[in-house]
């Protein structure tokens, strides 16, 4: 009787937590969708008004002083600039309506900071589908995740029209890997290992800086062949590229050695490891530097499936992070000429 109870109890506990999370979802996207139409009327009565700028100040400010009253805080001055930037920054409601399902007004509020129009709008989406925390969208942005990826740095091309839903390579990897999460200060001197062993005591947060699609496999893979015994540093599978991805990390510049070794342990994983089912296995070398002219003059050039990219174990200022991200670009381009002519 008592344990037939315990279940009853159960059932009704899950019961009412699941209508609690339903009721709080339905009113949060209730509250999005005030709060756009609220900033649309207020864009389309500025619209009327022979000063726009002087007309929108008094206009916002006399219906803070009237909704406060009635309403509370939620339609103070600074509280109606946002929705008035919202309904501005997403004046097609569509991309609000499919996304505000799994996002709180504070997720939108924070994609208002984000520059451009392509950029907000890839926020929100990968937001919403990867139902990101907002302390995760907040970290995303800050470190110019978007930009980052490399099928944004492919030459000529607008951020619109680098992203695309097939599985390439280029929209999964980027560089520069912002990797603060290690503990290590900017200074700091480690080897090898105590990489490898900091982003497996980090896995979760290293997952994240990867990106979506990645799922951990295994540690120092062993291959054995004929000619000896071989270790790859880190293994993880992409289920929406449907491939192996091996990570080799370095703690030094990037060298012809270390392209090497990349290219053939990609190639014997393909030989040894890859079921009929996988894509071709995408390998990504991470070091402290990239180098143009060594890239030219290896395999790593204009191939497909092989990329170095420059991790950061330590959190730059924006200013610092823009400056790397474009070295990366040119970086890129200058070793993926082919690539760029193909798209």
């Amino acid at each position: 009787m008592a344990e037939l109870q315990n279940n009853i109890v159960n059932d009704i506990r899950r019961i009412i937590d699941e209508s609690r999370y339903a009721a709080f979802g339905a009113v949060n996207s209730i509250a999005v969708q005030t709060y756009w139409n609220i900033g649309k009327k207020i864009v389309e009565e500025e619209q009327h008004g022979q000063d726009r700028a002087d007309y929108g100040k008094r206009l916002i400010r006399q219906l803070s002083d009237e909704l406060t009253k009635e309403y509370g805080n939620a339609f103070s001055k600074r509280n109606l600039d946002y929705y008035r930037k919202f309904y501005i920054c997403f004046r097609d409601y569509e991309i609000v309506n499919a996304c505000v399902h799994n996002l709180t007004w504070t997720h939108f509020r924070r994609v208002l900071a984000v520059a451009s129009q392509e950029s907000r709008e890839w926020y929100i989406r990968e937001a919403s589908e990867q139902q990101w925390s907002t302390r995760e969208l907040d970290r995303n942005i800050s470190t110019q995740y978007y930009e980052r990826l490399l099928s944004n740095q492919r030459k000529g091309l607008p951020l619109s029209k680098a992203v695309s839903e097939k599985a390439d390579p280029l929209e999964y990897i980027k560089s520069p890997v912002v990797a603060e999460f290690l503990g290590f200060h900017n200074n700091s001197d480690y080897n090898e290992s105590q990489l490898e062993r900091a982003l497996i005591d980090n896995l979760e947060k290293f997952i994240m800086e990867l990106g979506k699609g990645f799922a951990f496999v295994e540690r120092q893979k062993h291959i054995v062949t004929e000619t000896g015994d071989f270790y790859i540093d880190l293994v993880f599978y992409n289920y929406r590229m449907k491939c192996f991805v091996l990570f080799e990390l370095k703690t030094h510049k990037l060298s012809h050695q270390d392209i090497g070794q990349l290219d053939m342990y990609v190639r014997m994983y393909d030989d040894t490891i890859k079921d009929e089912n996988d894509n071709p296995t995408v390998g990504v070398l991470l070091c402290t530097d990239t180098d143009s002219t060594i890239a030219k003059y290896s395999v790593l050039n204009d191939n497909d499936r092989l990329f170095a990219a420059k991790y950061m174990a330590f959190m730059p200022t924006q200013e610092e992070l823009q400056q790397e991200i474009e070295r990366q670009k040119q970086f890129f381009i200058s070793t993926h000429s082919k690539m760029e002519d193909e798209q």
